[in-house]
């Protein structure tokens, strides 16, 4: 009843500052969209796709295994050496971090002139790379947290990093002169960057008065966990690389083959922005409703798994789909039905109605698909997760590459709808397949 209750308390936690957090970025989101308008919504949301790879580089799994490994020797008691799990998780961070960083300035100018267009300079990817070894540590301490169950921690450095961002971003588009789109994607990555530099430092303030207590509980002994680090991220890393490299690869595809089906290069960008800088976040907004639960699970079920109890594991997964079928079926029908009235009260016209009214059907897979990813992990199957995200992947850009050019926007549509499909169906057949190994 203890760890239940624990259980509860933590998401409840995450939920609230997840709710409050997503809440305000919506809101501060058709701020920007309003201020600058859906084509630079669309080149931001490229920068974004690249911003993301390299964020892939930098942390490379690392929070997963730090989320693992402490969890599991916390739950032995062991707790000096889940404290060097985290300590060498950081000495990883900081490698890659830096790592990314250089290779991001080194690709910064082929990245500007070859996939954008020109449409920003290389500025933008200079500062991507100042934020980068902060991402990756505040990644590793972020898991640490998960996995001791101290969400709140992990809570107010988000809304304080939150809060940073919005306040410099405000700053910075009201005071600065935006006369280009690059101009607009400086003011929001620099922003980003500042909130993701104090977020890192907060964070590891937090970190370290939080290790101290441990210390004094800890026996010490002689571990080295380099290897067990490298044996969970490698092949996390490695299929995280080509999903990240595919999906960014996906974004660009769009505009540019949306431009042989007739649209100018600023049309498409229009288009591509209005899908997934304004409709899809709407529709993917009430996941913060079951998203920090969702997380949890996966130190949850490590631990679970570390101490052997198979029944409990099989409870838990059982409630939680069921509980979030239902959910995701009330929001589904509240989207497809109240289309109009979301785009009009959020941006004052009805140009995004009828993508929320298309997607509306995919939000019972979506939501499915991230509870039974989570469950996956805690499992110890991400390896699995990856390489099923990796074929969604290769299918959706064949599917873009050909459909865009003779269907256009619905080309679009079609591609994410199978993506989704397939992704929920293996993820599925996976998750059965690991709760019969376990029973």
């Amino acid at each position: 009843m203890k760890r239940t209750k624990k259980f509860l308390i933590n998401g409840s936690i995450l939920t609230l500052t997840a709710l409050f957090t997503r809440s305000i970025s919506m809101v501060f989101n058709i701020y920007v969209s309003n201020k600058i308008g859906s084509e630079a919504v669309g080149v931001f949301s490229l920068v974004m796709s690249v911003y993301m790879f390299f964020i892939t580089l930098a942390t490379s799994g690392l929070s997963l295994a730090c989320t693992y490994l402490v969890s599991e020797q916390f739950a032995k008691g062991n707790f000096l050496e889940g404290l060097k799990a985290v300590r060498s998780c950081n000495l990883f961070a900081i490698f890659l971090g830096i790592g990314s960083s250089i290779l991001i300035i080194l690709l910064s100018n082929i990245i500007s002139v070859n996939w954008l267009n020109n449409k920003v300079s290389s500025i933008p990817f200079y500062l991507i790379a100042i934020g980068l070894p902060c991402i990756a540590i505040s990644s590793v301490i972020n898991g640490y947290f998960s996995a001791v169950r101290k969400a709140y921690k992990s809570a107010i450095s988000q809304v304080l990093e939150l809060s940073v961002k919005i306040i410099i971003s405000i700053i910075l588009l009201q005071y600065f002169y935006l006369n280009s789109v690059e101009a607009v994607c400086i003011c929001l990555i620099l922003a980003d960057v500042i909130s993701e530099v104090f977020s890192c430092t907060f964070l590891f303030i937090l970190y370290k008065i939080d290790k101290n207590f441990f210390n004094k509980r800890a026996k010490i002994k002689e571990v080295s966990y380099k290897r067990k680090i490298l044996n969970i991220t490698l092949p996390v890393s490695i299929t995280s690389y080509i999903r990240s490299g595919l999906s960014t690869l996906k974004e660009f595809i769009v505009p540019n083959r949306l431009v042989l089906f007739g649209l100018p290069y600023t049309l498409a960008l229009s288009e591509y922005g209005r899908i997934t800088g304004m409709a899809i976040p709407v529709i993917t907004f009430p996941t913060v409703f079951i998203g920090s639960f969702s997380s949890l699970l996966i130190p949850e079920f490590s631990s679970l798994m570390a101490k052997g109890y198979k029944k409990r594991i099989l409870s838990v997964s059982h409630k939680i789909f069921i509980i979030t079928t239902c959910f995701s079926l009330i929001v589904s029908i509240i989207c497809f039905i109240f289309a109009n009235n979301l785009s009009l009260s959020l941006f004052q016209n009805l140009e995004c109605a009828k993508y929320i009214r298309m997607l509306s059907p995919l939000i019972l897979l979506m939501y499915l698909d991230n509870i039974i990813d989570n469950m996956l992990k805690g499992l110890n199957r991400q390896f699995k997760v990856m390489l099923c995200n990796i074929a969604d992947l290769v299918i959706t850009i064949s599917l873009l590459y050909f459909l865009l050019p003779k269907l256009g926007i619905l080309g679009f549509i079609i591609s994410m709808y199978v993506s989704e499909i397939f992704n929920f169906a293996v993820s599925y057949l996976e998750l059965r397949k690991a709760t019969k190994e376990v029973s």
